[in-house]
């Protein structure tokens, strides 16, 4: 039996591109999952389909990333698959069919490029948040209220959890307001 896995990062992408193709492999069972495939452990659709694939059925999966990003959890994953007399299939590359050798290998060595991508663009997105905040970008939501208003509510001699319930924000808040410009920027 084939069971098929589509996958989506987040709630406003569209499955129906992957889901159309699982459908022409033939896929018996199609299941979708809208989270990020950054761990298994936030993927409760793939962590019910592991638990119950049984010998002789074949996960199909669209691109071995709709799987896994890591090859840690990649590996992980075809090797469970493998415990239970399972094999995986990957469309966009007719090579990786775990029940051969030669795909075996393939699907390893495209999950190391997978976490190297990913590696990488975490690392390109700290660089972009570090010259960000080296030249003074904001960073996160804009504030609700003037640092200011809080130091003279302060100034007055209202303590920093009547200064929270007045204006509406949390108490760690107006700490952090209350904090010299030069203590804030070192956060």
């Amino acid at each position: 039996m084939k069971i098929g896995y589509a996958r989506v990062s987040s709630r406003q992408q569209n499955a129906s591109s992957q889901i159309m193709l699982l459908e022409q492999e033939g896929c018996h069972f199609i299941k979708v999952e809208k989270q990020s495939g950054a761990t298994i452990q936030n993927r409760p659709v793939l962590q019910t389909i592991l638990e119950f694939i049984q010998k002789g059925n074949i996960l199909v999966v669209h691109s071995l990333d709709r799987l896994g990003r890591n090859l840690k959890e990649t590996l992980e994953i075809i090797s469970l698959l493998e415990s239970k007399g399972a094999t995986l299939k990957v469309l966009n590359q007719p090579l990786f069919d775990t029940g051969s050798p030669t795909g075996k290998f393939v699907i390893q060595l495209l999950g190391a490029v997978a976490e190297m991508e990913r590696a990488q663009i975490s690392e390109r997105r700290i660089r972009g948040q570090t010259a960000s905040r080296a030249r003074g970008v904001h960073q996160g939501r804009p504030k609700k209220i003037d640092d200011q208003q809080i130091r003279n509510l302060k100034a007055a001699g209202q303590s920093a959890a009547k200064i929270a319930e007045e204006l509406g924000i949390s108490r760690p808040s107006v700490y952090l307001a209350l904090k010299s410009p030069l203590e804030n920027a070192i956060v």
